[in-house]
């Protein structure tokens, strides 16, 4: 059974990455996670143009609407839980979206440091 209270990468309850667009693996707003997740929807970021067409170029398309699943196309400035070896591999080809550590998931340092997410974080911001 999910925990409705997970912790984020400060050791803190997870905040809220995003409600408009709906985010999280489980499309409540929030990074959490669970056995479902096989994709590990952990860290919160805020998108850019860049990151999108990497992203894009790697086979996942965040940019084209697709109504069957209710999902409009991110933009530059729309915060995402993001899968947390995308974000590994876009940070290690220098096109990482900025983390809002508040919203993202312990669970991400199973895959990244946190001395690279701090250093690639931005403060929260409203949703």
């Amino acid at each position: 059974m999910l925990s409705q209270t997970q912790l984020n990468v400060l050791g803190q309850p997870l905040k809220c990455c995003c409600t408009s667009p709906m985010t999280g693996f489980y499309r409540d707003g929030h990074c959490r996670t669970g056995p479902e997740d096989k994709g590990s929807h952990l860290i919160c970021v805020r998108v850019t143009n860049d990151f999108l067409l990497f992203s894009k170029s790697k086979g996942n398309d965040l940019i084209t609407p697709m109504p069957i699943y209710q999902f409009k196309g991110l933009k530059e400035g729309d915060k995402w839980c993001l899968c947390a070896l995308r974000w590994k591999e876009a940070f290690d080809n220098n096109c990482a979206p900025k983390a809002v550590l508040e919203c993202t998931n312990i669970g991400a340092l199973e895959f990244v440091s946190m001395k690279d997410l701090k250093e690639h974080s931005s403060q929260l911001k409203n949703n």
